[in-house]
């Protein structure tokens, strides 16, 4: 079914107003907004967490704000962000609570779902989580041989990927020697035998992820791990010596050869892009040490705090979500970039892809009834300056609004020369050009002052003229440490959670991901049959014979 697509969100009457004032703002440029009001970054910046967030360079007004507000207020946010806090089942089509707060929580306060206290749970699963690395880092810890373990190899996809590799690679400062890691996460053969051709049995532990035990990429790189060893010497009573899960089918780990004893627990109230503060980020403490696990734990809950107690107008998630939602739906942006000026963090857009767009990339309301207006925003990214030599062509000078996260901590792990000042400035310049541009009578007055003649002034200066008027936020740590990084990532999370909620969607099931998995279990049938496959599609029929032709 076609969605019909309308400006604005009818079903929420401040809709109207925020309207009106889209016309106004996107007649409005910046620069005049900054040039009228002195005071403008003092008014649209705030720091919470350890992140500090300038969004001036916004096409925002008081007025614009106060209605964002206003919406945010009629769709009910303030009472679904405590239901979500307090262990209500918001996840409605799966009768689940939404808990990965909880996960982070340091509190005394008990998190009740269906009549039990969880956090005693969540604090045994700390204790031996801190346990499983401090065997493994003091060589406690013992492959088959006799010998420490080097090398650990998470065997996990999704969110039993994507959110560890992002925290392991923000805290690269802070690894501990003497340990590499290593992810298995597709189900390409050509993925797990690079890795396989990078690691010693002797002394490699794998760590498998799967809530199911079923899930089939993963379930298939550690069958394949799990062979790999017994060929390479590893007798089968021993593998247990080189492998960990965590997972909650309890029979088929042992099956496998897993200690259960050398199992995690996962809940179903943990979903799996929001799993790296569980126990799935047991590598992420084998990597930087317990304490630095913890500490990003912290980092995230002192951004829950701030999000559950802020009011809406001083609430850096609340607020990141509502300029979401003022672009998508009102000024007819499609997509959001995020950049980082910290090598570091390059993988956190990648992250925020599943974040995002697996929680909001979807049409149904609650009721059953489909939207009639944009959700999910298209989330991409990358860092600079490598991409200023890139897309930011695009950005500067393309016919799409784009509005822009510049992430850019003040400090380095680093410091050589001026190499961290000058990175400071790039993403600085490159929010200030997004902002303001370069009028005509400026490139004509630039071309005339270089004695340029004035036939060619007329001739090259069209195509040097910058729009400017480009949306950004710079978010602005003081350096990128443990808990800066749980708080990014708990920032991201929550303003995700905000403008779903004003959507009406449930952020918190993926129906279209299980699609793709049912039709696949359908088709390796045929993939495997000698039989022609004729019962699909022409094209499913075809491509099927493609394989066949030279497997």
């Amino acid at each position: 079914m076609t969605v019909t697509i309308t400006t604005g969100l009818n079903h929420l009457p401040a809709s109207k107003k925020l309207k009106a004032l889209s016309k106004q703002m996107s007649e409005t440029h910046l620069r005049d907004l900054f040039a009228e009001d002195s005071k403008r970054f003092d008014k649209y910046s705030m720091e919470a967490a350890g992140l500090f967030l300038d969004y001036s360079k916004h096409q925002i007004n008081d007025e614009v704000m106060a209605s964002l507000i206003t919406l945010a207020k009629e769709a009910g946010l303030d009472q679904a962000r405590e239901a979500m806090f307090s262990g209500e089942k918001i996840n409605y089509t799966e009768q689940r609570a939404v808990l990965h707060t909880a996960l982070r929580s340091f509190r005394d306060e008990p998190v009740m779902v269906d009549g039990e206290n969880v956090m005693p749970l969540i604090r045994d699963t700390h204790v031996r989580m801190k346990a499983m690395t401090e065997q493994v880092h003091s060589g406690e810890w013992k492959g088959h041989t006799g010998k420490s373990i080097k090398h650990i190899v998470n065997i996990g996809i999704g969110g039993s990927y994507l959110g560890l590799k992002t925290a392991i690679n923000a805290m690269t400062p802070y690894h501990v020697e003497g340990i590499e890691h290593h992810f298995v996460a597709n189900i390409d053969p050509n993925e797990i035998t690079e890795v396989l051709g990078k690691i010693d049995p002797e002394t490699t532990l794998f760590i498998v992820a799967s809530k199911s035990f079923g899930t089939l990429e993963t379930l298939q790189n550690a069958q394949t791990a799990r062979a790999w060893m017994l060929e390479q010497g590893c007798a089968e009573a021993d593998i247990r010596k080189h492998f960990m899960a965590i997972s909650t089918n309890l029979k088929a780990i042992d099956q496998f050869g897993i200690a259960q004893e050398n199992t995690l627990p996962l809940w179903d109230w943990v979903g799996g892009r929001y799993s790296l503060w569980s126990s799935i980020g047991l590598l992420i403490s084998m990597v930087v040490g317990w304490e630095n696990f913890e500490s990003m734990l912290k980092g995230a809950e002192e951004m829950d705090k701030h999000f559950r107690h802020a009011p809406l107008e001083e609430n850096m998630p609340v607020i990141t979500g509502l300029l979401g939602v003022w672009y998508q739906n009102f000024m007819g942006a499609e997509s959001q970039a995020v950049i980082s000026y910290d090598h570091f963090l390059r993988d956190l857009p990648g992250h925020l892809q599943q974040v995002d767009m697996e929680s909001n990339g979807k049409r149904t309301r609650e009721d059953g009834s489909t939207v009639d207006y944009h959700t999910g925003s298209v989330i991409w990214g990358g860092t600079g300056t490598n991409d200023q030599h890139a897309y930011h062509q695009l950005l500067h000078q393309g016919t799409r609004l784009i509005p822009i996260d510049f992430i850019a901590p003040a400090t380095s792990h680093n410091p050589i020369g001026e190499q961290h000042p000058w990175l400071f400035t790039n993403a600085l310049a490159q929010s200030q050009a997004m902002m303001q541009g370069k009028t005509l009578k400026e490139v004509r007055d630039e071309m005339t002052a270089a004695g340029i003649s004035a036939e060619e002034v007329e001739r090259l200066a069209p195509h040097k003229v910058i729009p400017g008027n480009r949306p950004n936020s710079m978010i602005v740590p003081e350096k990128v440490t443990p808990e800066v990084t749980g708080a990014l990532i708990a920032m991201y999370e929550q303003k995700v959670f905000v403008q779903g909620v004003i959507w009406g969607l449930n952020s918190f099931d993926q129906w279209g991901v299980e699609l793709g998995k049912i039709l696949g279990n359908t088709l390796i049938e045929k993939i495997r049959s000698s039989e022609e496959t004729t019962d699909q599609d022409s094209s499913t029929n075809g491509l099927i014979k493609r394989f066949k032709q030279f497997n």
